[in-house]
């Protein structure tokens, strides 16, 4: 069953099992830690429509990943019992497929006839396990055929094509923009638009009120002198690029100064449970992208373990990942403290929000040059930037919060070699 195995995308049920047919329940399945609901993007399926063995038949949205729920059988869509736009928790029930003439769920089925629409040509047999019916229209409205559908980077379940790889092929075809504007709602005002929320902005929004009001927020900010740091960039940017392929930034140094911070004040790097803190003993990052839709959290998993090139590479791709929609569940799961960098949009101090259920959130600002008074009082021109804490104070006090800054101004500032 390829990566619905991996992600335990899907439950099945039997009901009404007889000689000759039998319904499957389909259901929402966990989709990561910590998550317990999705909202319903879109159907690729209406009721009555035939579906194949792992064949995309929903999208769903949650604040850190959209994901394509693929069908459990073969068979026919019988019931659909939920609507776009609407919420669903895990467990669930969405669809119902009724598997015809077989009494095993996993049984393909066979298709009489399938064929490509318009004057595209018929498909074969392997073609109707990689691109789905609705695809196929999509492609022949935008006059897309075979051979260049054949090209299109896949990201869908199973490594099919889906409609937003399509989508995204068809933008970057035609030089749209980046960031289309949402289509305005029709509005009872001329001076006012309204503009319904993305399935992700909105789950977006339902995680980060929970977050803001189940855990007392506390955030601190000092400042950090980054210039040995860029100092060394420079230097060795090229000869970098050139030993590891991809282009070192200052990130990498800052993810490498929390780790270690967090060596000496591990309770950053938890989560609570009712009256119990959950201590975790690997430090997974997670690196907050913006995108499209939002912003995206890939999480670079063990990072206790990376040398700082190999800190880069991740950094590199899972960031490219998430600009190109590409990320798959087990990209986002798991983190344990989160790092947001708005200093790249030039904003130079920021109080970000913990990401649930974690406890700690580290923001970076822009890099200011800054006349500043030295140890021996001369005075010289620094690069300097704005790093501010903000944690669960149920888990940590203030004072716990202070020594973790303090640790990670010291490493961010002193510590420039390879590691």
């Amino acid at each position: 069953m390829g990566c619905a195995d991996e992600y335990h995308y899907l439950q099945a049920t039997e009901k009404g099992k007889s000689t000759m047919s039998e319904q499957i329940n389909v259901t929402l399945p966990k989709l990561g830690e910590s998550i317990v609901n999705a909202t319903v993007v879109q159907w690729f399926k209406k009721i009555g429509d035939t579906i194949l063995l792992d064949e995309a038949l929903l999208e769903v949205s949650t604040d850190k990943v959209n994901s394509e729920i693929p069908s459990p059988v073969a068979g026919i869509v019988k019931q659909i019992l939920v609507a776009p736009d609407q919420e669903v928790s895990v467990g669930d029930l969405l669809a119902v497929i009724e598997v015809v003439g077989s009494t095993s769920s996993t049984t393909p089925l066979t298709h009489q006839t399938t064929s490509v629409p318009g004057n595209a040509p018929a498909q074969d047999e392997s073609m109707k396990n990689f691109f789905s019916p609705g695809l196929l229209q999509a492609a022949r409205e935008q006059g897309i055929g075979l051979d260049e559908l054949e090209k299109i980077p896949a990201t869908g379940a199973g490594g099919r094509v889906s409609k937003k790889d399509l989508e995204n092929y068809i933008a970057k075809k035609e030089g749209a923009p980046k960031n289309k504007a949402p289509c305005p709602l029709k509005s009872s005002g001329v001076d006012i638009e309204r503009i319904k929320m993305s399935g992700m902005r909105k789950a977006i929004a339902d995680n980060m009120v929970r977050s803001f009001y189940e855990a007392p927020h506390a955030t601190l900010v000092t400042e950090v002198d980054v210039t040995a740091v860029l100092k060394w960039i420079q230097k060795n940017k090229d000869e970098f690029q050139t030993k590891y392929g991809v282009k070192l930034t200052i990130t990498a140094f800052v993810v490498r100064a929390m780790i270690r911070a967090l060596q000496e004040y591990p309770l950053l790097n938890s989560s609570l449970e009712q009256d119990t803190i959950v201590l975790k003993r690997f430090v997974n990052v997670g690196i907050a992208v913006s995108v499209d839709q939002g912003i995206m959290v890939p999480v670079i998993k063990h990072c206790q373990r990376l040398t700082l090139p190999e800190m880069a590479k991740q950094l590199y791709e899972l960031t490219q990942k998430a600009r190109g929609n590409t990320l798959s569940v087990d990209d986002v799961n798991e983190g344990t403290i989160t790092l947001t960098n708005f200093g790249m949009s030039g904003v130079a101090i920021g109080i970000p929000i913990i990401r649930y259920p974690e406890v700690a959130i580290i923001g970076i600002g822009a890099v200011q040059k800054k006349v500043v008074v030295l140890e021996d009082d001369a005075f010289a021109v620094r690069s300097m930037i704005h790093a501010s804490l903000t944690f669960d104070h149920r888990v940590l006090d203030g004072m716990y919060g202070c020594g973790f800054l303090n640790a990670f101004k010291k490493h961010l500032e002193s510590e420039v070699a390879l590691g």
